[in-house]
């Protein structure tokens, strides 16, 4: 049976999940969500997810919600990316919570703010503020991945797909890869994995489409 994601390509939570399917080489399709037209917020879609976000990965019987959990049942079907030891599973955990808290939701703020909110509601007092703690953000990943490949233990995981998930998007938001060599060289050996795809090259859905 095909796994469905429910997705757009302008979210990062939602390519965290798609990224970690497409790796896992799992039989799925995306379902665009039209998130900026209402979709979320409608009695259909809270049928779906009550918390009225994307993603929603639904595997017959089986629904989810959370980005993180998405990656970890990925990781529970096919035994990919959720680390070889206790000690490991544990780290990438920690990565993900790290994530989700300090990187994901300040990076998702700050782009949304700075490109798909009208200028002229934009709180331009806050973009800064957000700003500051998404450098002290990098500094943590980058200062990490100094002499290292990937974030937990030597291959691929659920954590480097958790805390790329925002940083491939070319809308500006406060983060210039080249500011940062260790995570530039982490981001190209993400790239360079085979069958990695660009999030607007993953799921339906770019500012393009709305241009």
């Amino acid at each position: 049976m095909t796994i469905k994601l429910y997705c757009m390509g302008e979210s990062g939570n939602a390519y965290k999940a798609a990224l970690a399917l497409e790796l896992a080489d799992l039989e799925w399709e995306p379902v665009y969500v039209d998130f900026f037209g209402g979709e979320t917020r409608t009695p259909e879609f809270r049928e779906i997810n009550v918390m009225g976000e994307v993603p929603v990965l639904v595997d017959g019987d089986t629904s989810l919600t959370q980005s993180g959990v998405m990656q970890m049942y990925v990781s529970d079907r096919t035994g990919k990316f959720g680390g070889n030891t206790a000690e490991e599973k544990r780290d990438i955990l920690r990565w993900i919570m790290w994530d989700n808290h300090k990187l994901s939701s300040q990076a998702g703020m700050t782009r949304f703010l700075m490109n798909f909110l009208p200028e002229e509601k934009r709180p331009l007092e806050v973009i800064p503020f957000m700003q500051g703690r998404l450098r002290a953000a990098y500094t943590t990943l980058n200062t990490h991945l100094e002499g290292r490949d990937w974030i937990v233990g030597d291959a691929l995981s659920n954590a480097d797909m958790s805390c790329c998930g925002y940083l491939f998007y070319p809308e500006p938001f406060g983060f210039d890869r080249t500011e940062w060599p260790n995570i530039d060289h982490w981001l190209s050996n993400i790239e360079q994995t085979p069958g990695w795809k660009h999030p607007y090259d993953l799921m339906p859905g770019s500012p393009a489409d709305r241009a």
